[in-house]
């Protein structure tokens, strides 16, 4: 929430991508204003907050007994055996479990909440793997994705197909996306021009997979880099770093619902 509010999200959206109330958005809200603006807290930032662990922030937010435990999670970590489990079967999907889940407990965990605990025990029970460790703002993952878009013309009935300009800020998985004509390098670099203005900032590095607008030979080492985009990345005070070529670990991929 305060990510989304940093991003400029309004209250209705935030509630809507959250999948909780207006009021318990607005609550929050003034908490947090409440927080930034009190002269105990005169030293406390929207970057620290973010930096805290969620036991912390939980506690900034809800002061009180520090002894005091969410019923709703020991409720979840009760049943995750079982949901665990039923994840295993076929035709069982997340969506379900969670609405199996609120018939047993009205004022339980939303959608977007019960998916991140059983992410958090996933990731805790999985196989030992490699953590990319992202930083705010240092790499802007950028690409075209695989298939096209198409629309309808109006007034010739032609039926026109579109590139689409994906981007992903890793470290905090936000995303922009954006129809282009082609992927030429014109249109590639007016799409990501158009992408740090919706970010409203440049990233410290630009890591485009090893597509022709902006790479114009791939190598493990040394990729020949656009001219036209390494002009771009000049202007704009940042550097390209493609990911290397048949390495998709290097790469975030980017999925468009």
């Amino acid at each position: 929430m305060i990510i989304l509010n940093r991003q400029g999200k309004g209250v209705k959206t935030i509630a809507r991508m959250l999948d909780i109330s207006k009021n318990t958005v607005k609550t929050y809200l003034f908490k947090l204003d409440k927080l930034l603006t009190s002269n105990r807290s005169e030293k406390l930032t929207v970057e620290k907050l973010l930096g805290l662990d969620e036991p912390e922030l939980y506690t900034l937010f809800h002061p009180g007994n520090p002894s005091y435990k969410d019923s709703r999670y020991e409720y979840f970590k009760a049943n995750l055996a079982y949901y665990q489990k039923e994840m295993e079967k076929t035709g069982v999907t997340r969506a379900v479990l969670w609405e199996e889940y609120r018939q047993a407990v009205p004022d339980g965990y939303s959608y977007s909440q019960f998916c991140f605990h059983l992410d958090q025990q996933q990731t805790a029970k999985g196989k030992p793997s490699m953590v990319l460790d992202h930083k705010p703002a240092e790499k802007l993952y950028i690409d075209f994705a695989g298939k096209t878009i198409p629309y309808v013309d109006r007034e010739t009935g032609e039926v026109i197909a579109c590139q689409l300009f994906v981007a992903c800020l890793p470290f905090s998985d936000y995303a922009f996306a954006m129809a282009v004509p082609s992927q030429s390098t014109a249109d590639f670099l007016y799409a990501l021009s158009r992408c740090m203005e919706d970010l409203g900032g440049v990233p410290q590095l630009l890591v485009p997979d090893n597509l022709k607008a902006a790479v114009v030979k791939a190598d493990r080492y040394e990729p020949d880099i656009n001219q036209a985009l390494e002009d771009f990345a000049n202007h704009y005070g940042t550097a390209v770093l493609p990911a290397r070529a048949r390495k998709p670990q290097d790469y975030v991929y980017i999925f468009v619902m």
